[in-house]
C-alpha cells in the first residue's frame, strides 16, 4: 500500500531550528517527485519547497529560501524540509505529497499522494 509518512514538527522557540521528514512507504523516490506544503490557522494552504524525481532538481519558495532547505535522502526513500531561524509566522500544519508528474516551480503539478499532517508551533 503506497503511503506518504510526514514526521518531525514540534514546538519551538523563534529563531530555533526543525527538520521534517517525508517518507514514502510503496512508492519510490526514483519515479515519484515530492513537495512540501504548509497552512498555517485561517490561511490558506501554501507549497514551500519541491524536488524533482531523483533529488536532482529542487526548488524553494522566494519567501522562505535561505531559511528553508529541501533534500533527497535515497537509501532512506525520504526527502527532508530543514527549517531554520524560525518565527511565529512559520507555525502551521505541515504536509508532503507525492507526484508522478514534474515540479511546477515550488509545488507538485499534480498531487498522487497526500502525507498526513504535521504542526509545526513557533513561539516568539
Amino acid at each position: 500500500q503506497a503511503q506518504v509518512l510526514a514526521s518531525g514538527g514540534g514546538r519551538v522557540q523563534a529563531g530555533g531550528s526543525l527538520k521534517l521528514s517525508c517518507r514514502l512507504s510503496g512508492l519510490s523516490l526514483d519515479r515519484y517527485a515530492v513537495g512540501w506544503y504548509r497552512q498555517p490557522p485561517g490561511k490558506q494552504r501554501e507549497g514551500l519547497a519541491c524536488i524533482h524525481r531523483g533529488g536532482n532538481t529542487l526548488y524553494i519558495k522566494d519567501s522562505v529560501k535561505g531559511r528553508f532547505t529541501i533534500s533527497s535522502a535515497a537509501a532512506e526513500n525520504t526527502i527532508y524540509l530543514q527549517m531554520d531561524n524560525l518565527t511565529p509566522e512559520d507555525t502551521a500544519m505541515y504536509k508532503c505529497a507525492a507526484g508522478v508528474t514534474t515540479c511546477s516551480d515550488h509545488v507538485l503539478r499534480v498531487v498522487d499522494y497526500w502525507g498526513q499532517e504535521t504542526q509545526v508551533t513557533v513561539s516568539s
